[in-house]
């Protein structure tokens, strides 16, 4: 007898595919997987465990979860890109590009990410990361890493380290193009998938393995087709950021006479295993004025969108709209993409862009993006057994806090963690049946040395920033500050 069985004021249980509310549940888990939501169990139990007045729900799937410290703070009020490091320099690169953080901080940065994942209520996750400050793509090396860092926290992950053939290079006059090195990229897939092999399975199943080509635009055909030849034969994800902006769409069209979504197609690469983050510059949309049938060709080939609100917000756009994709039955799961790694906050975001977008307050409703983050994703990774709680799935729980203070009134669970909540109200978090976090604590780590650790990782990073900014101007210059700021004298 060692089953759990878990009470609370509420348990969002799952029958036949879709969510519903129990007042006074239970859920009940042994092992990895769960054996009963409901009520009145009927079976005997190891121990019980009663939450309060909280949320039982099953964890949030991120397939584009963010594993690096902050980069999206380089760029909020600093722009364009090409002026603040964002594109490498042509001298940058005849001088030849460097890692600019050691194996050791790229590893610690994996494990910092995953912890904050997990604090969130993620409790699958897809690892993205910038390759901004890279020397070209992401190593074998730090993804080992990562493998056993999720294996000791016990995050579930899907790993694999992000590989590209081209680069966008902005010239001394300013202009900004493309430059690229196709034995390089081909030799990072090799890796990857070699990498993929050895890891798929790890842990019971804990550890995944997916490709990851890091944007369209920075891919030559042979890599993609390469890239979904391989995740055919070994019948794992592949993600590639596409659609993301109008500088992407741009270059593709005007490299290959077609939309990103219309030359994925051409050549083969679209399939019910890709995942498609961003899909916010599409044909027809009020960003892109050319004709076209982008989303008609991601649906039609069975991809997913990972949409991810907050992340495109913070560079002023969005889907158009949430509800409209879901109407033309495409599949879309969500990413965080950015700090913080709150799926909450994401969903809010989306919520409000597709209200205001549509003008209408009836367009979307709290469970639409609740089941993005969860069912949504499950369906993306081709996962029946996640993202919901039903006897057989597996055991990836969180109970959210809904008794202190700040959580304002509930009427519904799901409504309210839409309005008033955030991820820092996940309270506890158990993972294939393994409890990961328990009032908000994760056992043997040490939060603030390691916020003092990424802090000081991230402003070594920064002291390099000139060195791969056009015109390498100073640091005070690449970054500015809200207010003027007065140094102490020294």
């Amino acid at each position: 007898m060692t089953a759990t069985l878990l009470t609370a004021r509420w348990v969002l249980g799952n029958v036949d595919g879709r969510h519903r509310l129990y007042e006074q549940g239970e859920v009940v888990y042994d092992g990895d997987s769960i054996l009963f939501v409901g009520h009145g169990y009927p079976g005997e139990v190891a121990r019980r465990i009663d939450c309060g007045m909280s949320l039982i729900a099953p964890g949030f799937i991120d397939l584009d979860a963010l594993s690096d410290l902050d980069t999206t703070v380089l760029g909020y009020d600093n722009q364009p890109p090409a002026k603040k490091g964002r594109i490498w320099p042509r001298s940058y690169i005849e001088r030849g590009p460097y890692e600019m953080y050691s194996p050791d901080e790229l590893a610690f940065q994996k494990r910092y990410a995953f912890t904050q994942l997990i604090r969130n209520g993620i409790t699958t996750a897809l690892p993205i990361a910038s390759l901004f400050y890279r020397a070209w793509g992401e190593t074998v090396g730090e993804f080992e890493a990562a493998a056993d860092a999720a294996i000791d926290l016990g995050l579930r992950v899907y790993l694999g380290p992000a590989y590209r053939t081209g680069n966008f290079v902005v010239e001394e006059d300013g202009t900004v193009g493309t430059m690229f090195d196709e034995p390089r990229g081909l030799a990072e897939l090799n890796a990857a998938i070699a990498f993929a092999k050895t890891q798929e399975g790890r842990a019971g199943g804990l550890i995944k393995a997916m490709l990851a080509p890091d944007r369209v635009e920075t891919c030559t055909p042979e890599l993609l087709k390469r890239s979904a030849a391989a995740a055919k034969d070994l019948d794992i994800p592949v993600r590639l950021h596409c659609h993301q902006s109008k500088i992407e769409y741009d270059t593709v069209l005007a490299l290959h006479g077609k939309s990103p979504a219309e030359w994925l197609e051409s050549l083969g690469f679209l399939s019910d295993r890709a995942l498609l983050p961003h899909a916010t510059y599409v044909s027809g949309s009020s960003r892109i004025d050319r004709p076209g049938r982008d989303l008609e060709i991601m649906r039609d080939n069975g991809a997913s969108i990972v949409h991810c609100p907050l992340v495109s917000a913070r560079h002023g756009s969005s889907i158009e709209s949430f509800s409209r994709y879901k109407a033309m039955g495409l599949k879309i799961g969500l990413g965080t993409d950015t700090w913080p790694a709150d799926m909450l906050l994401n969903c809010q975001v989306g919520m409000m862009f597709n209200r205001v977008i549509e003008r209408s307050t009836g367009v979307v409703r709290s469970e639409d993006y609740f089941d993005a983050a969860t069912l949504g994703g499950a369906e993306a990774l081709r996962r029946p057994d996640l993202g919901r709680l039903s006897p057989g799935a597996k055991a990836d729980i969180v109970v959210w806090d809904l008794a202190h203070d700040r959580i304002g009134q509930v009427i519904d669970p799901i409504q309210t963690l839409m309005l008033n909540a955030s991820g820092r109200d996940a309270r506890h978090v158990i993972i294939n049946g393994r409890m990961v976090m328990w009032d908000g604590v994760l056992p043997g780590v040490d939060h603030l040395a390691m916020q003092m650790r990424a802090q000081e990782q991230f402003d070594r990073l920064i002291a390099k920033y000139p060195e791969r900014t056009l015109g390498h101007p100073p640091v005070s210059e690449i970054f500015s500050t809200a207010y003027p700021v007065e140094r102490r004298p020294a």
